[in-house]
C-alpha cells in the first residue's frame, strides 16, 4: 500500500512539478493481475484500483489499517470503468458491467474481484472511508443513479452527474461518490471553481484518447497549480484546494468524496476575478 501524507497549503508552495505528482497523482492503478492501493492521510481515504485476469483477486488487509479485516471499520464504493467483472462479498456474486457502482459497508470480511472474460479484464476503481455504522450493499447502474444536467456549449462544459453513493440515492457513513461525463466539445470539469473545505475529494479520469490529457488545477485560489493527467489516472485533491480542470478533449471522470458532511452542493464558489 502507498502511503501519502497530508500537505499543508504553505507546503504546497514550495512544490515543484516532480513533487506535486509525488504527493498528489496517482499514475499506476490498473495493472493486470494486481491490486493497488494508495492510502491518503487526508480523511485517511483509500483509493485502489483491481485488474483481475487469470485469477480471482482478493482484497487483503494491511499493517496501516490495524484491523483484521478490511472492512471492519470501513465503507466502500466500486465503479468498473472496464469490461464487465463480479465482485464477491463473503461469497456473494455481483456483477459489474461498465460504469455500474456497488457499494458496501461496514463489516463484510472478504472482498475478492474477478473478470468475465481474462482477455478482456475489468478495472474496478474503488474508494474506501473509515465508517462507524453498517449499511446495505446496494447495487446500481446509471438508470438508478441520482441524474443532474449541468454547463452550457458556450461555456464549453455541458456534463451529467451521476450520483451513485449520495444521501438521495442510499446510506453511506461519509462515502459520496459518482461519476460525471463531458459531452464532446465539453472540455472543463468546472468554472468558475470551488472549494469545499469540509470535504476531500479523489478525482479518476478515464475514456481520455491516447493523445489527450487533464490539466488538473488545484492549489488555493490565489495560488493556483497544475498537474498534467493521463487516461485512467487519479489526483487527491485537499480540501484547501480549488477543484477544477481542463482537458484537450472530452472525458469521463469518477469523484469520491469524504470529510465532515455528504451535503453536495456545500461548496464555497470563487469568483473568477480572485483567481491567480
Amino acid at each position: 500500500m502507498d502511503i501519502r501524507y497530508a500537505i499543508h497549503p504553505d507546503h504546497m508552495k514550495a512544490l515543484d512539478s516532480q513533487e506535486m505528482r509525488k504527493h498528489f497523482l496517482i499514475d499506476r492503478l490498473f495493472e493486470k493481475a494486481k491490486v493497488n492501493l494508495v492510502y491518503s492521510h487526508i480523511d485517511r481515504i483509500i483509493t485502489g484500483g483491481v485488474c483481475p485476469a487469470d485469477t480471482e483477486l482478493k482484497l487483503a488487509v494491511t499493517k496501516e489499517l490495524g484491523v483484521d479485516t478490511f472492512l471492519q471499520r470501513r465503507e466502500m464504493g466500486i465503479i468498473n470503468i472496464g469490461p464487465a467483472g463480479t465482485v464477491l462479498v463473503d461469497g456473494k456474486e455481483y456483477l459489474l458491467e461498465e460504469k455500474e457502482c456497488l457499494y458496501v459497508g461496514m463489516g463484510p470480511k472478504e472482498v475478492a474481484f474477478r473478470s468475465t472474460d481474462r482477455d478482456h479484464p475489468a478495472k474496478f476503481y474503488f474508494n474506501s472511508t473509515p465508517a462507524h455504522v453498517a449499511y446495505p450493499i446496494v447495487k446500481l447502474s446509471m438508470k438508478d443513479a441520482q441524474r443532474v444536467n449541468l454547463g452550457s456549449r458556450d461555456k464549453a462544459n455541458v456534463r451529467t452527474i451521476y450520483q451513485f453513493i449520495h444521501p438521495d440515492v442510499l446510506k453511506s457513513c461519509q462515502l459520496v461518490m459518482g461519476m460525471t461525463l463531458l459531452e464532446p466539445g465539453s472540455i472543463w470539469n468546472t468554472m468558475p471553481c470551488h472549494t469545499h473545505d469540509r470535504r476531500m475529494e479523489v478525482y479518476l479520469y478515464f475514456d481520455l484518447p491516447d493523445d489527450s490529457l487533464v490539466f488538473h488545477l488545484m492549489g488555493e485560489p490565489k495560488e493556483t497549480r497544475h498537474i498534467v493527467v493521463r487516461n485512467e489516472q487519479a489526483v487527491i485533491s485537499p480540501s484547501w484546494s480549488i477543484h477544477s480542470g481542463v482537458g484537450t478533449s472530452n472525458y469521463t471522470f469518477i469523484w469520491g468524496m469524504a470529510g465532515e458532511n455528504q451535503t453536495f452542493t456545500d461548496m464555497d464558489q470563487i469568483p473568477m476575478s480572485e483567481l491567480k
